[in-house]
């Protein structure tokens, strides 16, 4: 394993586990989803740039828009729990509510 791959699995690993294990509140497991998703897409990017395929050079921006959307419907997410709860924890969030 190089040491490209080595970094780029762990940054991976670190923001998955990031998710796991810290579950506080909602904006700490959107950074974590956000630095998973840009370790996918600079390992994406360095796999089609180490091929020199151009038939790979789309699917890391393609990944990029992805996580822009998902970026996007988290933030809209978190503003709408903040606005009813109050608070962006994720224990006080209760899905039996309306």
């Amino acid at each position: 394993m190089t040491p490209v791959h080595f970094t780029f699995s762990s940054t991976f690993i670190l923001g998955l586990t990031g998710l796991a294990f810290n579950r506080t509140h909602l904006l700490s497991a959107l950074l974590c989803l956000e630095g998973m998703m840009l370790s996918l897409f600079i390992g994406l990017s360095l796999w089609a740039l180490q091929l020199n395929a151009t038939n790979f050079s789309s699917s890391p921006m393609l990944l990029l828009a992805f996580s822009a959307c998902e970026a996007s419907a988290g933030l809209a997410l978190l503003v709408a729990t903040a606005r009813t709860h109050g608070t962006d924890r994720l224990k006080n969030l209760n899905l039996l509510q309306c």
